[in-house]
């Protein structure tokens, strides 16, 4: 399995909205990441910026990834802070990377309209490049999803934590799967499962399963990735937990189709080199 969410991170670097005092507020590190995937037979991670805030978290996980590509599979670089030089310079940034630049870059904030344009106006240079883009968005994201997906054909588009739906426990999310619905039917979507363990935290396995599948289901394995959502899964549980969560509900699938899930969607999505 290639686990498709994880972070490092070192408060000392930056990353402010890791709050002082919080049990986040310590340096999760490359040993540490290895030591929480002992023993779960993982072919690798991806590793996923963490809003450090500078341009240089970009080049920090590029060396993760060639130094340790037993751990690292692939890399998600941050847009948000490779913005303001202009697509020019960003395309001369993944021209110098060349096959050691990011597997996909993510944009995040509460909604679409809520991104600094200067990093949405990347995205074509993302599509040109033939790199995934990822979103992270409060409101809406699977609906943007699909509105950028439809765009840019050529472009495939991750939607991490399945689209922050609402807590379960605030009733049926009705409109995030009206939401679901629309970016099943554009076939360059993809959905990240992950966050589950901290964002559903105290919903009932039951429930949890039933969200899952349904959105495998929905989308079918080859549009859905796994991901722990480490180190911040451990404000609610360990690593091993977090992915348990993720695929709950999943005991329906072929042997085919739980491959796809867990390795090749990865494999293919994000274009990973051996």
């Amino acid at each position: 399995m290639i686990d498709c969410h994880v972070h490092v991170w070192d408060p000392a670097e930056g990353f402010p909205w890791i709050r002082p005092g919080t049990p986040l507020h310590r340096p999760c590190t490359e040993a540490d990441l290895e030591a929480s995937g002992a023993e779960l037979g993982l072919a690798g991670a991806i590793l996923v910026e963490a809003s450090r805030g500078d341009a240089a978290e970009t080049y920090a996980l590029r060396e993760l990834r060639l130094g340790r590509p037993d751990l690292v599979a692939g890399y998600v670089g941050n847009l948000h802070v490779h913005g303001g030089a202009g697509p020019g310079a960003f395309r001369a940034l993944l021209d110098e990377f060349g096959d050691t630049r990011p597997n996909a870059m993510r944009i995040g904030g509460q909604d679409w309209a809520s991104t600094p344009e200067p990093a949405r106006n990347l995205v074509p240079v993302l599509a040109d490049a033939g790199m995934a883009l990822e979103l992270n968005l409060y409101r809406g994201a699977l609906r943007t999803a699909a509105e950028v997906a439809e765009q840019h054909p050529e472009l495939a588009v991750v939607v991490d934590h399945l689209g922050n739906p609402p807590h379960l426990s605030a009733g049926d999310p009705g409109e995030w799967y009206a939401d679901l619905e629309r970016a099943a039917g554009v076939g360059n979507v993809v959905v990240k499962i992950s966050g589950l363990l901290t964002q559903q935290h105290g919903v009932p396995e039951r429930q949890l399963a039933h969200l899952v599948r349904h959105v495998v289901d929905t989308l079918g394995p080859q549009r859905c990735l796994l991901g722990s959502d480490w180190p911040i899964c451990l404000t609610r549980g360990s690593r091993a937990d977090s992915l348990a969560a993720a695929r709950t509900g999943l005991g329906h699938l072929t042997p085919a189709q739980t491959r796809h899930l867990s390795q090749t969607t990865a494999e293919r999505v994000y274009r990973l080199r051996g």
